[in-house]
């Protein structure tokens, strides 16, 4: 069982409101650090208590925690990357080891740099599955609509890329139209990749999302929700390929209620 009091990173997203929802029907308080410009402001009516910091106060979130009486937390939610750099002040002493303590600035290296510095404070960071088991997708497909021979095609080759970028850290998801890669998630994020295809496919695109091969299910979990089904429909893509046991969807049957009506098959594998 999770301890009833729990600490709550916030990063941008529905995502953060689909764990806090999920959170208060399990009966677990939450006190919430939330980031400026990227936590969703609906959060402050789903946690028991929040505090509002930028982007890269480190130091801050351990302070909060610490007078909470905070020993876990959970970290989620996506964030501008860039921001990190632009934002964090120099002289957060809790923001430079975590620099200090990664090798390279990738994603994975970062988070990890990040669970160790907070360990150190006394704060063990958790798998946000605590509150979401339910919204792991499974396998099969989803919606109405099936994808067709040559979609499934599409499907297995941009699966084999994904693991791979995801493996190397770069992004989770890959645009595929006939064979052909049309574009990868690099730091931008899932929703500018997934429109950069469509724009360069003209459409008709096969999606697929992958998590990395030893995913960490702390941190950066595949998540896809009603976001991304607008950038699909934006790109005019026909499928989205997820990987089961390892994506998080958000609101489920409107997801699938709204594909169906947009004629896009959302398939797990």
């Amino acid at each position: 069982m999770p301890e009833k009091r729990l600490g709550l990173i916030a990063g941008g997203g529905d995502f953060t409101l689909l764990f806090a929802e999920s959170a208060k029907k399990k009966g677990l308080s939450l006190v919430c650090v939330a980031i400026k410009g990227e936590t969703l402001p609906a959060l402050e009516n789903l946690v028991d208590k929040i505090y509002w910091i930028s982007l890269g106060e480190v130091k801050k979130v351990i302070e909060i925690f610490k007078k909470e009486g905070i020993k876990k937390a959970v970290m989620l939610g996506s964030v501008k990357k860039t921001r990190f750099f632009s934002d964090r002040p120099d002289t957060d002493e809790s923001a430079n080891l975590i620099l200090k303590l990664a090798k390279d600035k990738r994603d994975l290296t970062l988070f990890k740099a990040a669970a160790m510095v907070l360990r150190l404070s006394g704060i063990k960071l958790m798998s946000s599955l605590i509150c979401l088991q339910e919204s792991i997708a499974r396998k099969g497909c989803l919606t109405k609509r099936q994808p067709s021979e040559k979609e499934w095609q599409d499907i297995y080759f941009g699966f084999k890329i994904a693991k791979k970028l995801s493996g190397l850290d770069i992004g989770q998801t890959v645009v595929v139209k006939d064979k052909v890669i049309l574009a990868t998630e690099a730091i931008e994020g899932t929703d500018e990749a997934i429109k950069r295809g469509g724009a360069l496919g003209n459409g008709d695109i096969v999606v697929v999302k992958a998590a990395r091969p030893n995913q960490d299910m702390r941190f950066d979990i595949p998540v896809i929700g009603l976001n991304t089904l607008n950038s699909l429909k934006q790109a005019r893509a026909k499928v989205l390929a997820l990987e089961k046991n390892k994506t998080l969807i958000i609101r489920r049957e409107e997801l699938t209620r709204l594909a169906d009506e947009a004629g896009i098959s959302i398939v797990v594998i």
